[in-house]
Protein backbone atom coordinates (compact mmCIF):
# COMPACT_ATOMS: atom_id res chain seq x y z
CA UNK A 1 0.00 0.00 0.00
CA UNK A 2 1.45 3.65 -0.71
CA UNK A 3 2.88 5.62 1.99
CA UNK A 4 0.14 7.26 3.99
CA UNK A 5 0.08 11.54 3.94
CA UNK A 6 2.05 12.47 6.55
CA UNK A 7 1.07 16.26 7.86
CA UNK A 8 -2.35 18.03 7.96
CA UNK A 9 -1.64 19.81 5.05
CA UNK A 10 -0.60 16.70 2.72
CA UNK A 11 -3.82 15.40 4.41
CA UNK A 12 -6.53 18.26 3.81
CA UNK A 13 -4.82 18.14 0.02
CA UNK A 14 -5.31 14.70 -0.43
CA UNK A 15 -9.03 15.27 0.76
CA UNK A 16 -9.92 18.05 -1.76
CA UNK A 17 -8.55 16.55 -5.15
CA UNK A 18 -10.73 13.24 -3.94
CA UNK A 19 -13.62 15.93 -3.56
CA UNK A 20 -12.59 17.54 -7.10
CA UNK A 21 -12.48 14.65 -9.09
CA UNK A 22 -16.03 13.18 -7.19
CA UNK A 23 -17.47 16.30 -7.70
CA UNK A 24 -16.45 16.13 -11.27
CA UNK A 25 -17.49 12.75 -12.18
CA UNK A 26 -20.85 13.62 -11.32
CA UNK A 27 -21.26 16.66 -12.91
CA UNK A 28 -19.79 15.09 -15.98
CA UNK A 29 -21.70 12.78 -16.14
CA UNK A 30 -25.35 13.84 -14.38
CA UNK A 31 -24.69 11.14 -11.52
CA UNK A 32 -26.73 12.30 -8.75
CA UNK A 33 -29.43 14.79 -8.45
CA UNK A 34 -31.52 16.76 -6.43
CA UNK A 35 -33.51 14.44 -4.33
CA UNK A 36 -31.55 10.92 -5.01
CA UNK A 37 -31.20 8.32 -3.04
CA UNK A 38 -28.04 6.89 -3.60
CA UNK A 39 -27.57 3.35 -2.14
CA UNK A 40 -23.56 3.05 -1.58
CA UNK A 41 -22.06 -0.32 -2.25
CA UNK A 42 -19.84 -1.02 0.85
CA UNK A 43 -17.66 -4.28 0.67
CA UNK A 44 -15.02 -3.35 3.13
CA UNK A 45 -12.39 -2.75 1.00
CA UNK A 46 -10.34 0.52 0.48
CA UNK A 47 -12.48 1.85 -2.60
CA UNK A 48 -16.00 1.52 -1.49
CA UNK A 49 -14.94 2.67 2.23
CA UNK A 50 -13.34 5.96 0.76
CA UNK A 51 -16.79 6.16 -1.94
CA UNK A 52 -18.65 6.41 0.73
CA UNK A 53 -16.35 9.02 3.12
CA UNK A 54 -15.95 11.38 -0.05
CA UNK A 55 -20.00 11.21 -0.86
CA UNK A 56 -20.88 12.17 3.14
CA UNK A 57 -18.30 14.81 2.44
CA UNK A 58 -19.71 16.44 -0.24
CA UNK A 59 -23.38 15.54 0.92
CA UNK A 60 -22.54 18.63 3.43
CA UNK A 61 -21.73 21.22 0.69
CA UNK A 62 -23.16 19.96 -2.31
CA UNK A 63 -25.95 22.79 -3.77
CA UNK A 64 -28.62 19.68 -4.15
CA UNK A 65 -29.80 17.13 -1.39
CA UNK A 66 -29.39 13.61 -1.57
CA UNK A 67 -29.52 10.55 0.52
CA UNK A 68 -27.19 7.98 1.00
CA UNK A 69 -27.79 4.44 2.45
CA UNK A 70 -24.85 2.00 3.40
CA UNK A 71 -25.47 -1.84 1.65
CA UNK A 72 -23.35 -4.79 2.04
CA UNK A 73 -23.88 -8.36 0.84
CA UNK A 74 -22.75 -10.86 3.07
CA UNK A 75 -21.54 -13.71 1.11
CA UNK A 76 -21.06 -16.21 3.83
CA UNK A 77 -17.76 -16.66 2.92
CA UNK A 78 -16.10 -18.61 6.09
CA UNK A 79 -14.24 -16.22 8.54
CA UNK A 80 -16.66 -12.81 7.35
CA UNK A 81 -15.92 -10.62 10.09
CA UNK A 82 -19.72 -9.48 10.34
CA UNK A 83 -19.40 -6.76 13.04
CA UNK A 84 -16.68 -4.96 11.22
CA UNK A 85 -19.24 -2.90 8.79
CA UNK A 86 -21.98 -2.53 11.10
CA UNK A 87 -20.21 -1.28 13.86
CA UNK A 88 -18.24 1.14 11.72
CA UNK A 89 -21.32 2.22 10.39
CA UNK A 90 -23.01 2.81 13.77
CA UNK A 91 -19.92 4.79 14.72
CA UNK A 92 -20.45 7.02 11.90
CA UNK A 93 -24.48 7.36 12.04
CA UNK A 94 -25.06 6.23 8.74
CA UNK A 95 -28.24 4.06 7.56
CA UNK A 96 -26.78 0.46 6.87
CA UNK A 97 -28.45 -2.89 5.67
CA UNK A 98 -26.73 -5.93 5.27
CA UNK A 99 -27.96 -8.31 2.67
CA UNK A 100 -26.90 -12.17 3.18
CA UNK A 101 -27.09 -14.47 0.34
CA UNK A 102 -25.07 -17.75 0.28
CA UNK A 103 -23.72 -16.80 -3.08
CA UNK A 104 -20.04 -18.49 -1.49
CA UNK A 105 -21.37 -21.61 -2.17
CA UNK A 106 -22.93 -20.63 -5.25
CA UNK A 107 -19.39 -19.28 -7.25
CA UNK A 108 -17.59 -22.63 -5.86
CA UNK A 109 -19.95 -24.68 -7.29
CA UNK A 110 -20.31 -23.21 -10.79
CA UNK A 111 -16.69 -21.92 -11.39
CA UNK A 112 -15.02 -24.46 -13.33
CA UNK A 113 -11.46 -25.73 -11.86
CA UNK A 114 -8.75 -22.81 -13.12
CA UNK A 115 -11.28 -20.10 -13.62
CA UNK A 116 -11.99 -17.00 -11.74
CA UNK A 117 -14.67 -16.60 -9.48
CA UNK A 118 -15.22 -12.79 -10.50
CA UNK A 119 -17.84 -13.39 -13.46
CA UNK A 120 -20.04 -15.61 -11.62
CA UNK A 121 -19.42 -13.71 -7.98
CA UNK A 122 -20.56 -10.28 -9.62
CA UNK A 123 -23.31 -11.16 -11.72
CA UNK A 124 -24.69 -13.31 -8.76
CA UNK A 125 -23.70 -9.85 -6.24
CA UNK A 126 -25.13 -7.52 -8.95
CA UNK A 127 -28.98 -9.47 -9.15
CA UNK A 128 -28.92 -9.35 -5.25
CA UNK A 129 -28.27 -5.52 -4.73
CA UNK A 130 -30.04 -4.35 -8.12
CA UNK A 131 -33.20 -6.11 -6.07
CA UNK A 132 -32.68 -4.72 -2.97
CA UNK A 133 -32.16 -1.18 -4.32
CA UNK A 134 -35.48 -1.61 -5.87
CA UNK A 135 -37.02 -2.59 -2.49
CA UNK A 136 -35.38 0.32 -0.74
CA UNK A 137 -36.41 2.62 -3.29
CA UNK A 138 -32.52 3.98 -3.96
CA UNK A 139 -32.64 5.62 -7.34
CA UNK A 140 -28.91 5.23 -7.94
CA UNK A 141 -26.52 2.14 -7.12
CA UNK A 142 -23.29 3.67 -6.34
CA UNK A 143 -20.02 1.56 -7.02
CA UNK A 144 -16.26 1.76 -5.74
CA UNK A 145 -14.83 1.45 -9.23
CA UNK A 146 -12.12 4.16 -10.32
CA UNK A 147 -9.36 5.03 -13.03
CA UNK A 148 -7.55 2.54 -12.45
CA UNK A 149 -10.08 -0.45 -12.67
CA UNK A 150 -11.56 1.23 -15.83
CA UNK A 151 -7.82 0.92 -17.84
CA UNK A 152 -7.37 -2.51 -16.18
CA UNK A 153 -10.61 -3.42 -17.66
CA UNK A 154 -9.88 -2.14 -21.13
CA UNK A 155 -6.84 -4.00 -21.72
CA UNK A 156 -8.75 -7.35 -19.95
CA UNK A 157 -11.06 -7.52 -22.47
CA UNK A 158 -8.66 -6.26 -25.54
CA UNK A 159 -6.33 -8.98 -24.11
CA UNK A 160 -8.82 -11.52 -23.32
CA UNK A 161 -12.19 -10.87 -25.00
CA UNK A 162 -11.24 -9.24 -28.36
CA UNK A 163 -13.19 -6.41 -27.43
CA UNK A 164 -12.89 -2.37 -27.15
CA UNK A 165 -14.62 -1.77 -23.98
CA UNK A 166 -14.01 -0.39 -20.21
CA UNK A 167 -16.14 0.68 -17.40
CA UNK A 168 -18.65 3.50 -17.88
CA UNK A 169 -19.49 5.96 -15.35
CA UNK A 170 -23.19 5.72 -15.47
CA UNK A 171 -25.27 3.27 -16.88
CA UNK A 172 -28.66 1.94 -17.25
CA UNK A 173 -29.36 -2.08 -15.89
CA UNK A 174 -30.69 -4.28 -18.68
CA UNK A 175 -34.29 -4.39 -17.11
CA UNK A 176 -33.90 -0.76 -16.96
CA UNK A 177 -34.87 -0.43 -13.30
CA UNK A 178 -31.64 0.89 -11.38
CA UNK A 179 -28.96 3.40 -12.95
CA UNK A 180 -25.54 2.53 -11.59
CA UNK A 181 -22.99 5.32 -11.11
CA UNK A 182 -19.31 4.93 -10.61
CA UNK A 183 -18.41 8.41 -8.82
CA UNK A 184 -14.57 7.46 -8.38
CA UNK A 185 -14.10 7.15 -12.45
CA UNK A 186 -11.78 10.00 -12.41
CA UNK A 187 -9.25 8.97 -9.13
CA UNK A 188 -6.25 6.90 -9.41
CA UNK A 189 -5.81 4.26 -6.99
CA UNK A 190 -2.91 5.41 -5.44
CA UNK A 191 -4.37 8.33 -4.12
CA UNK A 192 -6.83 6.13 -2.58
CA UNK A 193 -4.82 3.36 -1.08
CA UNK A 194 -3.11 6.95 0.45
CA UNK A 195 -6.81 8.07 2.01
CA UNK A 196 -7.79 4.60 3.18
CA UNK A 197 -4.76 4.34 5.20
CA UNK A 198 -4.80 7.78 6.68
CA UNK A 199 -8.43 7.47 7.62
CA UNK A 200 -7.47 3.91 9.06
CA UNK A 201 -10.67 2.13 7.61
CA UNK A 202 -11.23 -1.76 9.16
CA UNK A 203 -10.55 -3.20 6.00
CA UNK A 204 -12.02 -6.43 4.86
CA UNK A 205 -10.14 -8.10 2.63
CA UNK A 206 -12.08 -10.26 -0.33
CA UNK A 207 -10.63 -14.07 0.56
CA UNK A 208 -12.85 -15.41 -2.38
CA UNK A 209 -10.75 -13.97 -5.24
CA UNK A 210 -7.56 -13.82 -3.05
CA UNK A 211 -7.61 -17.54 -3.03
CA UNK A 212 -6.82 -17.78 -6.67
CA UNK A 213 -3.55 -18.19 -8.52
CA UNK A 214 -3.02 -16.88 -11.74
CA UNK A 215 -5.65 -14.10 -12.34
CA UNK A 216 -4.92 -11.88 -14.91
CA UNK A 217 -5.98 -8.69 -13.51
CA UNK A 218 -2.99 -8.57 -11.28
CA UNK A 219 -0.99 -9.16 -14.25
CA UNK A 220 -2.32 -6.47 -16.14
CA UNK A 221 -1.72 -4.04 -12.88
CA UNK A 222 1.38 -5.17 -12.65
CA UNK A 223 1.95 -3.68 -16.06
CA UNK A 224 0.49 -0.58 -15.95
CA UNK A 225 2.05 -0.02 -12.87
CA UNK A 226 5.32 -0.13 -14.52
CA UNK A 227 4.67 1.69 -17.38
CA UNK A 228 3.65 4.35 -15.03
CA UNK A 229 7.02 4.17 -13.97
CA UNK A 230 8.51 4.38 -16.46
CA UNK A 231 6.30 7.33 -17.72
CA UNK A 232 4.22 9.23 -15.45
CA UNK A 233 0.41 9.86 -16.64
CA UNK A 234 0.46 7.45 -19.40
CA UNK A 235 -2.43 5.81 -17.41
CA UNK A 236 -4.25 8.97 -17.19
CA UNK A 237 -3.79 9.33 -20.57
CA UNK A 238 -5.14 5.94 -21.74
CA UNK A 239 -8.27 6.92 -19.62
CA UNK A 240 -8.54 10.01 -21.58
CA UNK A 241 -8.68 8.10 -24.82
CA UNK A 242 -11.85 6.06 -23.46
CA UNK A 243 -13.49 9.18 -22.76
CA UNK A 244 -12.46 10.67 -27.02
CA UNK A 245 -13.51 8.24 -28.71
CA UNK A 246 -13.19 8.22 -32.94
CA UNK A 247 -15.82 5.89 -34.13
CA UNK A 248 -14.15 6.40 -38.24
CA UNK A 249 -10.98 5.70 -37.25
CA UNK A 250 -11.17 2.28 -35.60
CA UNK A 251 -12.96 -0.56 -37.52
CA UNK A 252 -16.57 -1.33 -36.17
CA UNK A 253 -19.41 -1.00 -38.73
CA UNK A 254 -22.46 -0.69 -36.32
CA UNK A 255 -20.99 2.71 -34.84
CA UNK A 256 -19.78 4.10 -37.94
CA UNK A 257 -20.73 3.37 -41.49
CA UNK A 258 -17.67 2.77 -43.51
CA UNK A 259 -20.00 0.68 -46.62
CA UNK A 260 -21.48 4.16 -47.52
CA UNK A 261 -17.89 5.93 -47.76
CA UNK A 262 -16.98 6.60 -51.29
CA UNK A 263 -15.53 9.97 -52.85
CA UNK A 264 -17.36 12.95 -53.57
CA UNK A 265 -15.06 14.52 -56.27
Amino acid sequence: MAQAATSPHEQSRLQKKLRRQVGRAIADYGMIADGDKVMVCVSGGKDSYTLLDILINLQHAAPIEFNLVAVNMDQKQPGFPAAVLPDYMAARGIEFHCVEKDTYRIVKELTPNGKSFCAVCSRLRRGSLYGFARELGATRIALGHHLDDVVETLFLNMFFGSRLKAMPPKLKSDDGRNVVIRPLYYCRERDIERWAEFRDFPIIPCNLCGSQNNLQRPLIKAMLRAWDERNPGRVESIARSVRNVSPSQLGDPSLFDFASLAATG
